[in-house]
């Protein structure tokens, strides 16, 4: 009985000194909270700068940068806000918790915000590339949803005919997109190499991250790209990026046996075929960053630095001038490439031997690239009828009418052609575009239309 009751004593007397040690630890965080919070925003103070430079190097809605050293320290302890047996110091866990809440927080309204910026558009044209250009511009400005930045590089004398051809559009659609025109660009010192490498000026899309360096992100398009849905949807790729991605870019090819890369190349290049550079989303934040490895020296180059000596070191062996340098960089570097299918950089190529882009087939054609002048001459002409549908489209007329009808009756006389025999792909994206731009224009009818008219 004795044993009974000492065991009694014992426990009342520890429940006792265990409440006072709760009531003690209690009041000392009670009394301490001001601090907290007052530590807390200074941190947010101080890390406001830090905080946003962190999720403007983000690409597009995800990517933000690992910080395991620093905030993953709650989660790695495995710790919690209220510990009363082993109470951490504020510093390790408790101001960086609410550091990573904060961050959170923010990384979700920057989200939120990332979702209806507008697109920024980058294309070169030197040349006889104007009315092209212009119908590559048509082509995203038709579809798209959201509001596009249009970066035109293009030679001085072409200049005022962009401006004017773009001015004299309708006010409506000129409410939809932003423009800016550059002059060709080029390092000083090595300037008529890089013009005159492949085409006139298509080197220019190199230099673009050190032309444009406060645009964090930017599809680059060739001149001769149609966009078949809005450029919104290859945007959002910049999303599936993951922490090592810097670009996204198409394969040259899909089937080996008409690889160019894997039957002729004389340099190294990305992956099994090699890939297309017509079409071109960038991280331009994170390219800017990056070290790259190379085959040149043991030490890693950043983008300003290894142009040029690939240049210097395969100039003889390079067919596809700027697009080749690009290959050699990711052979070295393919961690840092996201690769989209075939779907988002639909050229001859994919249908000329027989239908070879088995994403296309299946979903239909997303971006049409008319390579080796298929919109000007008689090779292809499925290309070619898309290419001039779009071209005499006016804006503001009926899509189904003015631009499906005729498109359809055009493609019906291209059927002697493999590409002709695919054209129905062509065609089963841009009706849903269509589509999907006659319902947003008739919903924001019904909207006006629901308004009441305001009062004298």
């Amino acid at each position: 009985m004795r044993c009974y009751l000492r065991a009694f004593l014992l426990c009342v007397v520890f429940c006792f000194f265990s409440l006072l040690y709760v009531f003690s630890h209690l009041a000392s965080t009670l009394e301490n909270r001001d601090q907290w919070n007052l530590k807390e925003q200074e941190i947010r103070d101080r890390s406001s700068h830090d905080t946003e430079h962190l999720l403007r190097k983000t690409p597009g809605l995800k990517g933000l940068r690992d910080r395991n050293d620093e905030l993953d320290r709650c989660n790695s302890l495995s710790v919690s806000y209220w510990n009363p047996y082993w109470r951490l110091p504020a510093d390790v866990c408790g101001v960086n918790c609410l550091l990573e809440s904060t961050l959170r927080e923010r990384s979700v309204f920057a989200a939120k915000e990332k979702s209806d910026e507008r697109s920024h558009l980058a294309v070169v044209a030197c040349g006889p590339r104007l009315e092209e250009t212009l119908t590559m511009l048509k082509s995203s400005i038709l579809f798209s949803k959201k509001p596009l930045h249009f970066y035109i590089f293009a030679e001085d004398e072409l200049h005022d005919s962009f401006k004017n051809a773009l001015d004299s559009w309708p006010r409506t659609v000129q409410n939809r997109f932003n423009f800016t025109i550059y002059s060709i660009t080029f390092p000083k010192e090595n300037a008529r190499e890089w013009k005159k490498l492949f085409k006139p000026c298509a080197s220019q899309r190199l230099f673009l991250p050190l032309i444009l360096k406060e645009v964090d992100s930017l599809l680059y398009v060739d001149t001769d790209i149609l966009f078949l849905q809005p450029v919104e949807d290859i945007w959002a790729l910049l999303s599936q990026f993951n922490l090592s991605h810097l670009a996204a870019m198409a394969p040259e090819h899909e089937e080996p046996r008409i690889g160019w890369y894997n039957r002729f190349a004389r340099h190294p290049y990305y992956g099994k075929t090699g890939i297309n550079s017509g079409v071109m989303l960038m991280n331009m934040t994170r390219l800017r960053e990056k070290f790259f490895k190379n085959d040149m020296t043991p030490v890693a180059l950043r983008w300003e630095e290894i142009l040029m000596p690939l240049l210097q070191k395969y100039k003889l062996n390079i067919t596809w001038g700027d697009q080749d340098l690009l290959n050699i960089i990711f052979h070295h570097n393919p961690e840092s490439l996201y690769v989209f299918p075939c779907q988002w950089n639909y050229r001859p190529d994919h249908c000329i031997y027989g239908s070879n882009c088995q994403e296309a087939d299946q979903e239909g054609v997303f971006i049409l690239h008319g390579n080796r002048g298929v919109y000007h001459d008689d090779k292809q002409p499925a290309f070619r009828a898309v290419y001039e549908a779009i071209r005499k489209y006016p804006f503001g007329e009926n899509m189904e009418t003015s631009l499906l009808q005729p498109l359809e009756a055009s493609l019906q006389t291209t059927t002697h052609t493999y590409c002709g025999r695919a054209s129905h792909l062509f065609m089963k994206r841009l009706k849903q575009s269509v589509m999907s731009v006659q319902i947003m224009s008739q919903s924001a009818t019904i909207c006006q239309d629901s308004v009441p008219a305001s009062l004298p």
